[in-house]
């Protein structure tokens, strides 16, 4: 048996560049819930939990419990503690209990575990029927939420710049997104495949959403984190996929630094090599290929990308050039596939400065 070990990273929905924002130009108040965020998401980046997989990609991608697919979650609070997992309040099955962050939660977990299932028929995270569990609560005002390979983990924000991070269906989706992500390529969370990773997990977060709302790809915002802005904030959320760099443009947050083309790809040593950042590249690729195809887009678009994440091609270190070839790739060969949708794909990234042959 080949055993893989892999380093995970804590992936958080909110980059530290936009914290450090806040502790530039932010009040005192801000300052200082920036400051414990940072302090957070830096001792878990520090410790990044070390888990060994049992088995390699390839050998992950087509095994299948044998048991029907069923949820199985579990929400606990920290209790405005930074101790994981905290103490149990609702599991699987029982009623809601009153606490809006754990009911928000635990109905997240479940749109975004039958999203997975119903478009793509895969059962859970690692489609082995993985339980959801989640801890809200966390932290004194803590602005952010994330995933850190074992659980979902939620602030309550500050109630000033930021609300509740259970409050956003996409951000639930998107974090749980790095999952799937993690458990079929395992992208290196630096540079290029950093960024792609951090795009999946925007597409199955905002796919996840447009599903619970019924949407078109015409009819959605396209936005990342709506609602986790206060009013106070100039912004509508934390990326655009249909825009990028359009997200917000605010006086303590600064402006969003997305961009949606090549050829204003950010280089930089902050932020993993910019994940969060050129993460908006493919972004905006995967909107107009939605868009060109038309229809729900997790039908169609979405499933040419998922297919294409689970493509024994698409590794540790795939780039954005590279993930695009195989996009085309898969499109000409989906059931039912057109010419047309093949177009659409190689159209969209060449929009954003990648062709693909």
């Amino acid at each position: 048996m080949c055993t893989r070990h892999h380093r995970h990273s804590i992936f958080c929905i909110l980059p530290p560049y936009m914290l450090r924002a806040i502790l530039a130009n932010g009040s005192t108040a801000q300052k200082a819930a920036a400051n414990r965020a940072l302090g957070i998401d830096t001792t878990f980046r520090t410790m990044r939990v070390r888990l060994a997989v049992a088995q390699p990609v390839a050998a992950r991608r087509s095994r299948r419990l044998a048991m029907p697919p069923s949820r199985q979650r579990s929400i606990h609070t920290a209790g405005n503690s930074e101790t994981l997992p905290g103490r149990l309040v609702r599991a699987e099955g029982q009623g809601p209990s009153g606490d809006i962050a754990v009911d928000e939660a635990y109905d997240a977990l479940g749109y975004t575990f039958d999203f997975f299932l119903e478009a793509y028929r895969r059962n859970s995270i690692d489609d082995d029927g993985m339980a959801l569990d989640a801890t809200v609560h966390y932290g004194e005002d803590y602005n952010n939420a994330f995933w850190n390979g074992q659980r979902m983990v939620f602030g309550d924000g500050d109630g000033d710049l930021f609300n509740r991070f259970t409050a956003s269906l996409d951000v639930i989706g998107h974090e749980l997104g790095h999952g799937v992500t993690e458990d079929e390529a395992a992208l290196v969370y630096m540079q290029q495949p950093g960024a792609l990773n951090e795009s999946l997990s925007d597409v199955w977060g905002s796919l996840a959403k447009q599903w619970v709302l019924k949407q078109t790809a015409d009819e959605a915002d396209w936005i990342i984190g709506g609602g986790l802005f206060t009013a106070k904030v100039q912004g509508v959320g934390l990326r655009s996929m249909k825009a990028p760099g359009t997200a917000y443009d605010d006086p303590v947050l600064g402006k969003d630094r997305q961009p949606g083309h090549m050829d204003d790809y950010v280089d930089t040593m902050q932020d993993n090599g910019g994940v969060h950042i050129n993460s908006g590249i493919p972004n905006r690729a995967f909107y107009l290929a939605a868009t060109a195809i038309g229809g729900n887009a997790w039908e169609r678009a979405g499933r040419i990308w998922y297919d294409a994440l689970r493509d024994a091609r698409v590794t540790e270190t795939t780039k954005f050039a590279d993930f695009a070839a195989v996009t085309v790739d898969v499109a000409g060969r989906l059931p039912g596939a057109k010419k047309a949708e093949v177009k659409a794909v190689a159209e969209a990234w060449k929009q954003v400065g990648i062709p693909t042959g």
